[in-house]
This record gives structure tokens, sequence and C-alpha cells, in this order.
């Protein structure tokens, strides 16, 4: 059961260390290239506090961005500013959300999200958690994937895993973690199943497209299946 109370506690704890981690850059370690391709530190800084006044959107009951462009506008817009700027953006934005999370509301209400995909609304306070821990380790601050909370880390997998379940092109696909912790994904494709082990982290890294990839991952001899980008 989603305990949206728990998450958003989880929020703030992750805000704090993504404002920690970004307030030791320099304004010119902002302007340098993030772990995204094509996007510098300020662009994954500005990105994220958007992601927070979308998400008051989502809550609030309105479209998450106005648009694709609009959304993209606004991150090419805001990514060139000094570190100052951003820092200020970035507790502002999440204020905003934290007071909106506040608000009495019915948290089993069905909500929209980007691309009309639909969500629980004690799902969103989750939702921002990850954008959260991902793009810390994106800005390439000290922060790897092995930092995440144990929790999150097997939290998002499953979220991932369900995400990619039933998706065209993707055989069936057991991932085992070395601690004993197992998620199933896939299962459209022709071919035998294929089972993938390794470290949480690792196999974090294979479902989000971060770090090697899922390069330091078994799949038994056989090939990792291709996942779509998130």
């Amino acid at each position: 059961m989603i305990d949206h109370v728990r998450d958003l506690a989880s929020v703030r704890e992750a805000t704090d260390r993504f404002l920690s981690a970004a307030g030791k850059l320099g304004d010119a370690a902002v302007a340098a290239p993030s772990r995204l391709p094509g996007w510098t530190r300020g662009h994954v800084m500005a990105h994220v506090a958007r992601n927070a006044d979308a998400l008051v959107n989502v809550l609030a009951g309105r479209p998450m961005y106005a648009s694709a462009e609009s959304r993209d506008g606004d991150i090419a817009r805001d990514a060139g500013r000094p570190l100052d700027a951003h820092l200020a953006d970035l507790r502002e934005s999440a204020a905003r959300l934290s007071a909106q999370a506040a608000l009495p509301a019915d948290w089993t209400r069905t909500v929209v999200m980007r691309n009309g995909v639909t969500d629980r609304a004690a799902r969103v306070p989750f939702r921002r958690w990850i954008e959260l821990e991902l793009h810390l380790v994106d800005l390439d601050a000290g922060y790897e994937l092995e930092d995440l909370p144990e929790e999150f880390t097997g939290r998002e997998i499953a979220f991932l895993a369900e995400r990619w379940s039933a998706r065209p092109g993707i055989p069936a696909v057991t991932l085992v973690a070395d601690d004993g912790r197992s998620w199933r994904t896939g299962g459209t494709a022709e071919g035998g199943p294929v089972t993938v082990t390794g470290s949480p982290a690792g196999l974090l890294a294979w479902l989000a497209g971060r770090g090697d990839k899922g390069a330091a991952l078994d799949a038994g001899g056989a090939p990792l299946p291709v996942l779509p980008p998130l």
C-alpha cells in the first residue's frame, strides 16, 4: 500500500540532499555537462524545479505541462542561470509542492500525468522522489546509484519493472538482485524467458538507462533486452 505521507517525508529528505549537493557547485560547474546527453547541470536543476511546479498542477487538477514545447522551453530558459538563482528556484518550487500536498485532498483519486498517463494521487510523492534521486545522480556531483536509499532502489526497480511489463519487443525477464530480491518485467516478445542477475544498483541502472546501463549484469549468456528510453 502506498503511504503518501511517508513518501512526502522522503521527498523532503531527498530535496535537502539535492540542495546540499548542488550548493557545493560553482557557476562554472553549473554550466558544465551533466550525465544526461545534451544537458548541463543547469538543465538538470531547471528540470527538477519545473517538475515540482508541474506536480503542483497535477495535484490541483490542471494539466501537468501546458505543452511539450513549453516544458522544454522553460528548461532551456532557466538552465543558464547562476547557481544562486537555481538554488532559490529549487527551494521555492519545492515549498510550493509541499504546500499543495498539505491541502485536504482525496489521495485515492486518479490524476493525469504527462502524455495522458494516469495514476493515483497517492503515488505522486513517490514520483517526485524518483525525480530527485535519479537527477541527483545525473547531476554528477558525487552521488551515485549505489548511494540511493535501499528502500528507494527496490521500489524504483519494481516501478520500472511494472512500466516495462507487457511492452512490445521485451521478452519475459526475471530480475534477481544479489540480496535475494526479485522482480518480473517484459513478456511480449518471442523467445525464451531471460533471467538477469546483479546488484540492485546495476539492475536499476539498466531499467532507468543510467550508469553502465546494465553492463555489469549477468543474463546467462543471452544479450540484455533493449528497453525503450524513459
